[in-house]
């Protein structure tokens, strides 16, 4: 039976026991430029691919300040996101989550943890599956926090409320390539300059075209020289250096495996 009889509120379950409507947002999600999270030993890092936006957008009084970019945002100094999805359903979100972890270190003289924050979203996500007149918000997030009960976290959660904790993962488009490429290359204990290497080795593949700054974002939660955890976005300098490296390095892996597939040939009897 067609789905169209049910999918226009959030609260009506189909015959199948499916809401439409979380689906729907989820394929939204799915359509957003590719986003990616990786846990090493130096902290967390957040990759993401830049949407195509006019050269006159001025980004960088965010950026100097390490608060925002165009998909990598501060909740607290503890905090970071990376977001996939409509933009002005995170600003909602984000605001929200903002205004929570100050009420809890206004409240307790210390930082939300990072668990606490991601649930109480969560929360609020659910809701909107569940009320009747609302409609789920159409944003996915991956967080990256540090908090001293678990040390440096990687979550994400999706419209229907859903949370879990990750080493490694992608959302946004191309995920399943993305994924595959991090089940096989990411290690435990990874370096920062290994985790970059590896997201802009993905991102590079699931692009349309060649690597460049321009195209991607990249931020990190790290602990600072005082022991405090510290976000940081990229300056474009930064991003360089990695894409040059990066790219040198797919030179070096398609000449090795143009060589070896010559060398096949030529041990082939006539």
């Amino acid at each position: 039976m067609s789905g169209r009889r049910f999918d226009s509120r959030t609260t009506i379950f189909s015959q199948e026991g499916r809401l439409y409507q979380v689906e729907y947002a989820m394929t939204a999600i799915g359509h957003a430029p590719l986003t990616l999270g990786l846990l090493t030993k130096e902290g967390v890092l957040l990759l993401a691919e830049r949407p195509q936006q006019s050269a006159l957008l001025d980004v960088e009084a965010g950026q100097i300040k390490d608060i925002s970019g165009e998909k990598l945002f501060m909740i607290d100094d503890h905090l970071a996101v990376s977001v996939a999805g409509l933009s002005a359903d995170a600003n909602t979100l984000m605001n929200h989550m903002r205004l929570t972890a100050q009420r809890y270190t206004y409240t307790y003289q210390e930082p939300i943890p990072v668990e606490h924050l991601v649930t109480t979203l969560c929360d609020i996500k659910q809701g909107y599956t569940q009320i009747g007149g609302l409609r789920p918000f159409g944003v996915s997030f991956l967080y990256a926090g540090w908090d001293n009960a678990h040390g440096f976290q990687l979550y994400h959660s999706d419209p229907s409320g859903n949370f879990s904790a990750w080493k490694a993962n992608a959302i946004g488009q191309h995920t399943d390539a993305a994924q595959s490429v991090l089940k096989s290359e990411w290690k435990e204990g990874m370096s920062m300059e290994e985790g970059m290497l590896l997201g802009c080795k993905i991102l590079n593949k699931c692009q349309d075209g060649s690597l460049t700054t321009e195209k991607i974002e990249i931020g990190h939660m790290t602990k600072g020289a005082d022991g405090n955890p510290k976000f940081h976005i990229c300056r474009p300098e930064e991003i360089e250096k990695v894409v040059k490296e990066t790219l040198r390095l797919k030179e070096e892996e398609d000449k090795a495996k143009e060589k070896e597939r010559k060398e096949k040939q030529a041990g082939k009897p006539e």
